[in-house]
């Protein structure tokens, strides 16, 4: 009897935007198992304040284990305030070497309104060119879309959702739903 594998969690689409002083963090609201939407409204994006410091964190991947890295992102905030650079190589370099933290199946994408960061699973933390980070199913879509978007009279929210609904149009594991949250520089 061959063995049945999970059809595993997908799906979400992510993105950040660092434009006319504001950066912006937006992500849809699907859940998908297999090729079934289990929920529609999911909220990926999740303000964060350790110590009245504002972060902005969004994440793609298993949702427990991106609640795990939002618990572990919020207490290095706390042992650094201030410091989301220094706290986001911490948190990298505890999930590179922890046997636990190495299991998990996440991404994220964080702000504190001066640096736009994406941390990942490899012990990553990675600045992006061109103001723009995108992680998830449909992330290299709402990159491109944002991209050729930049240029334009468009704020950092416009082209964050405008970007989504394109991403939302052409990747099946990602919707409409958005969650939105904003800083100012």
């Amino acid at each position: 009897m061959a063995k049945q594998e999970f059809p595993g969690w997908h799906g979400t689409t992510i993105i950040g935007v660092k434009k006319g002083g504001e950066v912006v963090i937006a992500g849809d609201g699907q859940v998908s198992l297999g090729q079934t939407v289990i929920k529609g409204t999911a909220r990926k994006v999740r303000r964060l304040s350790p110590g009245g410091y504002d972060v902005i964190a969004g994440f793609a991947g298993s949702t427990a284990d991106a609640f795990t890295l939002l618990e572990r992102l919020e207490a290095k905030l706390e042992s650094f305030p201030g410091q989301l650079q220094r706290a986001s190589v911490e948190l990298a370099k505890d999930w590179r070497t922890d046997k636990y933290l190495q299991k998990l199946e996440a991404m994220l994408i964080v702000t504190d309104g001066a640096d736009l960061l994406v941390i990942t699973g490899a012990g990553d933390v990675l600045e992006p060119e061109h103001a723009i980070a995108a992680i998830g199913s449909g992330g290299n879509y709402a990159l491109a879309a944002a991209r050729g978007m930049m240029d334009s009279d468009r704020d950092a929210e416009g082209v964050a959702r405008d970007a989504m609904a394109i991403a939302a149009d052409i990747c099946v594991y990602t919707n409409g739903n958005l969650t939105v949250e904003k800083i100012s520089t």
